[in-house]
């Protein structure tokens, strides 16, 4: 099949196939997989424009509501976390598209950067794996009591018996919920600003932003793995939604340049995302937490030093 916005010739099932095994593993960290998406339609396809970009916000809104609905079915989706994410992304994405279409249209400055922000990606989660402790011992105490009786093959717990987040104060200044046991707290400032940088990085690259929030919601902020997939794939959802609007109503004042999403591939994409997504998360609580983090790092810092080598060759 020809998708004339990509310019590309392939088997329908082949978009399809792709995304449900990259989203399978990313989804159970609350990562929609756009992010290692995108590298491959890049290198893969060949497809460099700006609407690689919208094409993988496409993606996205097809891709994420099996997993968000997944969670929000098993008690794990903590609404004030996914507001504040999202009022704080929304902006960013508007910038990052106008960043894209002006500053990084070019596909070898485009790598570059994407390299970049992989790498970021994987060196953050590759140093949580290496901590020998955590910065706070209730996370990782939360999440050795979550997968303790999902790990016991003689207790069966149905999605109405797993534990849940309780919301314990939501106010303008903090979050503070519980989860197996254990309190937690955040500032909702430091997130919102970090949201709004992310809203940046994510219009320009394609992503809602979660690939990028979820580290550091599990490392900065200390929230259990298990509780900040949820939120970041909801936050993925809702800042995609946007992201395509803003590139489709952006495309008319580049008529020279291909901006808007090539929707035929994006919906493939989604297809087999949704189905992906929608496994890993009923997946998650099968796989320590260790497990998801490590094989993510390995998926991210491959591209990304594939890409930098590149870029750096071509400047040198």
């Amino acid at each position: 099949m020809h998708f004339p916005v990509a310019n590309i010739e392939i088997s329908l099932w082949l978009p399809v196939a792709v995304a449900f095994a990259i989203s399978l593993f990313t989804s159970m960290a609350g990562i929609s997989g756009a992010f290692l998406l995108l590298p491959f339609q890049f290198s893969v396809f060949g497809f460099n424009s700006p609407a690689v970009s919208a094409t993988n916000h496409v993606f996205n809104i097809v891709a994420t509501p099996g997993g968000v609905w997944r969670y929000c079915r098993e008690g794990r989706m903590v609404w004030p976390l996914v507001g504040i994410i999202v009022i704080g992304t929304l902006p960013g994405v508007l910038i990052g598209a106008l960043v894209r279409i002006h500053y990084l249209a070019d596909p070898e400055n485009f790598k570059l950067f994407v390299g970049v922000v992989l790498l970021y990606l994987g060196g953050r989660l590759g140093m949580e794996l290496l901590r020998k402790e955590k910065a706070n011992p209730g996370q990782a105490i939360a999440e050795e009591r979550f997968q303790r009786p999902i790990g016991n093959p003689d207790k069966r717990l149905s999605a109405g018996e797993l534990p849940k987040v309780v919301v314990r104060r939501f106010d303008v200044f903090r979050l503070e919920y519980e989860f197996c046991g254990e309190e937690f707290e955040l500032r909702v400032l430091p997130l919102m600003l970090l949201s709004l940088a992310v809203g940046v990085i994510g219009g320009i690259y394609g992503i809602g932003g979660g690939a990028i929030i979820a580290p550091f919601l599990i490392t900065f902020f200390a929230i259990p793995v298990y509780v900040a997939a949820g939120a970041a794939l909801m936050g993925t959802f809702v800042t995609s939604a946007a992201g395509v609007v803003i590139y489709q109503l952006l495309a008319p004042r580049y008529p020279d340049l291909a901006v808007s999403p090539d929707w035929a591939l994006g919906l493939l994409f989604g297809i087999g995302g949704m189905a992906g997504m929608y496994c890993g998360a009923r997946l998650q609580k099968f796989v320590p937490a260790g497990i998801v983090k490590a094989v993510l790092a390995v998926g991210i810092l491959l591209p990304a030093a594939e890409y930098i080598r590149a870029s750096l060759g071509r400047l040198l």
